[in-house]
């Protein structure tokens, strides 16, 4: 499993890059994507600190190696503009709702295989839950993101990487994050994200079909800190 932006950089596009950014409209989205990662004194293992972007991705990349009868504590929400109430298949607390949105408490135990499935039947739905397995201790703030509209002035406030914390010993997840500088005592990244197109499918009238089936086009600056180091690299975005 890669995240969206190493796909988009080693030049995969595939309907799992083209959903992420389905959100976004034409503009400059500054500080997106966000991540910090300090390797610990034991060498051995990393603290990780993410923006909301990379929650799902977390929740999911955790359970690679775990079988799927394992039982596992999970708390948290799922958000989804879905009808959940009879069909989650997990148990959940209560359900809040505003504005067509859907926000279900999570607090219960679930097998792996449960908790995989929901995530293939509900690609579109926000998992911010938090759990813990051998070798990868993961915490979510128990909450919607807030939607990612662009910088409009100088005084709005700036994204930070407190979304997701991270504390693992798996050199995948390193690798795959951090996949253009994976050795580094402490690391920061930012993407600013440039939509200068939207090509709209022909013969579609409904709104909601032609937001989803658009193609968005622009570029993705990746801007690093690598032990004091400054990098940068630019890519060009069709999703």
């Amino acid at each position: 499993m890669q995240s969206t932006i190493k796909k988009v950089f080693v030049g995969v596009n595939d309907e799992e890059v083209h959903r992420e950014f389905i959100k976004f409209s034409r503009g400059i989205f500054e500080s997106r994507y966000l991540l910090i990662g300090k390797k610990m004194k034991n060498g051995k293992e990393w603290n990780i600190k993410t923006s909301a972007e990379y929650a799902s991705y977390l929740v999911k990349k955790g359970l690679e190696k775990v079988r799927g009868e394992t039982k596992i504590i999970i708390t948290g929400v799922i958000v989804t503009t879905q009808n959940i109430k009879e069909s989650l298949g997990i148990p959940y607390e209560k359900i809040k709702q505003f504005a067509g949105v859907k926000q279900a408490i999570i607090n219960t135990e679930v097998s792996v295989g449960e908790l995989l499935k929901v995530m293939e039947e509900m690609p579109k739905a926000f998992f911010g839950l938090s759990y813990k397995v051998p070798g990868y201790q993961l915490k979510i703030k128990a909450k919607a993101p807030k939607s990612g509209k662009p910088k409009t002035k100088a005084g709005d406030e700036e994204p930070k990487a407190d979304f997701c914390t991270l504390k693992t010993d798996n050199k995948e997840v390193i690798e795959d994050l951090f996949f253009d500088y994976p050795k580094f005592d402490e690391i920061s990244v930012n993407h600013t994200i440039n939509i200068k197109e939207i090509s709209v499918p022909k013969g579609i009238t409904d709104p909601v079909e032609l937001r989803e089936k658009a193609i968005r086009k622009g570029t993705i600056t990746r801007n690093l800190s690598v032990d004091g180091q400054v990098y940068k690299e630019e890519k060009t975005l069709e999703a």
